[in-house]
């Protein structure tokens, strides 16, 4: 029985329609549930020098050395001093290992396909980062694209640093 229902849920995160969600400020973001690998509390972040400003540093997780990126930099957004609800979600990118700093961990939820839509266009650039945006209720929630949250770049600098 547990089997089946481990198939199960491997197969429905397969779909992604499950994501993990998290706060930056008062916006409300998901990831696919099949990119994170788990959830931890902020801890101490050394530095590495000439990384673009948002690749905060590196941390030890259980003896492995993980890259760690503030989504809140990436997105543009003023730096926030870390607290208590900080958390860090560690995901898997081309690939890499890599740890994202953000205000706070919602929950996980399901959004159907059917009840995702894509972004709207805005300039060339525009929501380079956001894959869907899924509606659940009246509420909205920016779905993000993993892959395009580390560039070619980002991937080469933190190869480095492995």
């Amino acid at each position: 029985m547990t089997e089946t229902l481990d198939q199960n849920i491997m197969e429905k995160d397969t779909l992604g329609d499950r994501f993990l969600t998290f706060q930056l400020d008062k916006e409300v973001y998901g990831i696919e549930i099949r990119n994170v690998t788990e959830i931890i509390g902020i801890q101490a972040i050394t530095e590495v020098p000439e990384l673009p400003d948002y690749i905060r540093g590196i941390i030890n997780l259980r003896g492995k050395i993980i890259p760690v990126m503030d989504v809140r930099l990436r997105f543009k957004k003023n730096f926030r001093e870390y607290n208590d609800r900080t958390c860090v979600i560690v995901v898997n990118i081309h690939e890499q290992t890599i740890g994202l700093v953000v205000d706070s961990v919602s929950e996980v939820i399901s959004i159907p396909e059917t009840e995702i839509v894509a972004p709207p266009e805005v300039g060339k650039e525009g929501n380079k980062y956001i894959k869907g945006i899924g509606k659940q209720g009246n509420e909205v929630k920016l779905l993000l694209d993993c892959e395009k949250l580390l560039n070619h770049q980002d991937a080469e600098y933190l190869n480095k640093i492995n």
